[in-house]
């Protein structure tokens, strides 16, 4: 991961010359990450939403990534880095007639499709443009479970339909299409998973269910997207999944359901550990006894902390010797919701100190709400090779106001 002490020196010089929040994401760790990655026995796709930064994205092109993309935004995005359209796979709930045209206008084949209505449109659009596209059918599944996340878990959400949904649409519609290919089931509803235990019921459950899905519809089952979910330990509990470990679970998983194509749609798993956000401490005090840090940046640049309640790892970017204390972080926003979490800080923590928050090189600026009470943008800055590049300086509000 990105290596705080190691890069503390570059980190204090960067605070007294952007003067704002800023996010720094070591590149030479993650083109190793993605190395070591790029060994486990599935086709893997970066999922774009964990974080779009230009240089991040070439990064992964050059190390032959693939890409999950779902928007128009994002796929410009990575179609601008030099991505070629074979390499990406169009996701997202929401697809409309003129995105699925925009997306096989450049050049884009591989869907996964949410519902019904959005297979007979992508069958029109493929064959008014007499274009082969190849589809996964995205189905949620139902489990016997209390467990909740933010991509529904055991709950109804707006991603797919249901097996027998689409079982009892393959009874009175014809599925073979000479433009529409479908080659599996894509299903991912738990995120963040940090038992192996838990991955390997979950992805042995999923296995099960859509190939008895496949052989009800008559469907060739050559592929199967699990989507995401791998966990970062956000807590550092010693509880992170260890490459082998998952390496060892897909070949256990390959050997089952072979000759089905394995796929995973990794986001938080590959970039989280490259990134840290750097802010600076504004006011520290005690309300009702209740010892607080008032932060210049919060849920503007961070909202993760927010919609999990789980706060990321911080640190005091100084180095100190004093004794930890807990002690609870807010951001600058004029709301109770803007709270980072209780965390152990040394007690000599002071005003115009700044904090290092670990984990942000997914899920950090482009999952917040930074024009919420006209902050300043943050920065972004990147080292590789022994350089550093800040690609987007901090902005102030009247940049983008109207």
């Amino acid at each position: 991961m990105c290596d705080i002490a190691r890069h503390r020196k570059s980190l204090l010089e960067l605070t007294n010359k952007i003067n704002a929040p800023f996010f720094y994401y070591d590149l030479d760790w993650l083109q190793t990450h993605i190395k070591a990655l790029q060994t486990l026995p599935v086709k893997l796709w970066y999922a774009l939403k964990a974080n779009p930064l230009s240089a991040i994205i070439k990064l992964l092109a050059q190390e032959h990534m693939r890409f999950d993309v779902a928007s128009v935004g994002e796929l410009d995005q990575v179609l601008k880095q030099g991505v070629a359209a074979a390499r990406i796979l169009h996701t997202g709930p929401a697809k409309s007639d003129e995105q699925l045209v925009y997306f096989i206008e450049q050049g884009v084949t591989r869907f996964v499709i949410e519902s019904t209505e959005q297979l007979k449109n992508l069958q029109r659009i493929a064959e008014h443009k007499e274009v082969k596209v190849e589809v996964l059918l995205r189905v949620q599944l139902q489990w016997q479970s209390t467990e909740k996340n933010v991509l529904g878990g055991e709950c109804v959400t707006p991603f797919g339909l249901s097996a027998e949904d689409w079982q009892g649409y393959a009874k009175t519609h014809q599925l073979n299409h000479q433009y529409v290919t479908i080659l599996g089931f894509h299903c991912f509803q738990w995120g963040n998973i940090l038992s192996l235990q838990k991955l390997e019921k979950i992805w042995f459950s999923i296995a099960k269910e859509l190939k008895i899905l496949a052989d009800a519809m008559g469907i060739k089952l050559r592929v199967l997207d699990l989507g995401g979910g791998l966990g970062v330990d956000y807590q550092e509990s010693g509880q992170a999944l260890q490459l082998d470990d998952i390496h060892k679970l897909l070949i256990k998983l390959k050997a089952v359901y072979s000759p089905t194509e394995i796929w995973l749609e990794l986001g938080r798993y590959a970039v989280a550990q490259s990134g840290v956000y750097v802010t600076k401490v504004i006011d520290h005090k005690t309300v009702y006894e209740r010892e607080m840090l008032i932060l210049e940046g919060g849920s503007q640049h961070l909202m993760r902390p927010t919609l999990t309640g789980e706060a990321f790892p911080v640190r005091l970017l100084r180095e100190s010797s004093s004794t930890l204390s807990s002690i609870h972080l807010h951001g600058a926003l004029c709301t109770s919701l803007d709270y980072l979490g209780k965390v152990s800080l040394p007690c000599d923590v002071a005003i115009k100190d700044h904090v290092v928050f670990s984990y942000t090189g997914a899920y950090g600026f482009t999952e917040s709400m930074p024009f919420f009470l006209c902050h300043t943008l943050p920065a972004e800055v990147i080292y590789r090779q022994g350089k550093i590049e800040i690609v987007r300086p901090a902005q102030p509000a009247g940049v983008w106001l109207r």
